[in-house]
């Protein structure tokens, strides 16, 4: 069995692999992502916490199961919000092939599933990316981003202003120049593509102040309670998801859908519509579009058949 650490994945996932990796399983026809278990667990104070499992498999091939945790007030004590471990097995004898840590996995995969996303969304001339958070994903976000459209101009915006800043010098390093955002309304309206990696449960982004164009990518949300956007996005946006089932479980799509803002018809398609070409995407430039990702156990699957590859 092999063990690889979050230091050895991230060296195993380079951005252009993992795009096509992910892109490659989600239309994978022998693809299998059941749906995910999740359970409310309290944590040393007694505040809500959350445990999940997500199995995937490509049958006679692969399977694969990732477990998280969901500690939300992490940050008060220097530890990343979400962390997580993933098994992968052969599939054809059922072995155990290997471990890892999957905190680096997941913010990688996530991040590189809304690039999926946003290569056939946002329009080709966007010049502004806005970062809506400072956590584990924040970061890869804003390279992967970058990766598939060329700006001129990369914001982060954080409640914590120093924890922006940190973001800023992480991707600098890595050749993105950027600049903390000290006023979130004004960017989000000058912003052609916003990408939400948060774990608000009250919306940051104002679809009011969405321009024509805008790309919202909405990334940090997972359950009812968790919200990023308001309705005005909604209303304004053509909506796209990663999958059907876990999107509309979280409180961007959840919400407005129980509220009568939405309903499911509006859901225009998912990320295997998109990557397969069944839908083509952006089809004009005033179009605003609208990204909600949950995570799918197909993009964990698809990560980590890498990292072992």
């Amino acid at each position: 069995m092999r063990s690889l650490s979050d230091v050895e994945v991230a060296e195993a996932l380079p951005w252009d692999a993992l795009l096509g990796s992910i892109e490659q399983m989600m239309v994978e026809p022998k693809a299998v992502a059941p749906p995910r278990t999740a359970h409310t667990v309290p944590d040393a104070n007694g505040n809500d916490a959350f445990f999940l499992m997500k199995p995937g498999w490509i049958a006679g091939e692969v399977i694969a199961v990732k477990c998280v945790t969901v500690f939300p007030d992490n940050g008060a004590i220097d530890l990343p919000m979400i962390q997580a471990g993933m098994l992968l097995f052969d599939g054809s004898n059922g072995s155990l092939i290997g471990a890892c840590e999957a905190g680096e996995l997941t913010a990688r995969r996530t991040a590189a599933a809304s690039a999926v996303a946003a290569k056939r969304l946002a329009r080709a001339d966007a010049r502004r990316l806005l970062i809506v958070g400072t956590g584990a994903v924040a970061p890869n976000a804003a390279l992967v981003h970058s990766h598939v459209r060329s700006f001129d101009t990369v914001e982060v915006w954080g409640r914590d202003p120093a924890k922006a800043a940190a973001v800023v010098d992480v991707i600098a390093q890595e050749g993105v120049s950027a600049t903390v955002c000290d006023d979130l309304d004004s960017s989000v309206a000058e912003a052609d593509v916003i990408s939400c990696v948060t774990g608000a449960t009250s919306p940051l982004v104002k679809g009011a102040l969405l321009k024509a164009g805008a790309h919202l990518d909405l990334i940090g949300g997972f359950n009812f309670g968790m919200r990023e956007s308001d309705d005005d996005c909604v209303r304004r946006a053509s909506i796209f998801v990663d999958t059907r089932e876990d999107a509309v479980i979280a409180g961007d799509l959840a919400q407005p859908l129980a509220d009568g803002v939405i309903t499911s018809d509006d859901l225009v398609a998912d990320l295997a519509d998109l990557v397969a070409g069944r839908h083509p995407g952006r089809t004009s430039d005033d179009e605003i579009t609208f990204f909600k990702s949950a995570g799918t156990a197909l993009e964990d699957l698809a990560a980590a058949a890498l990292a072992f590859e």
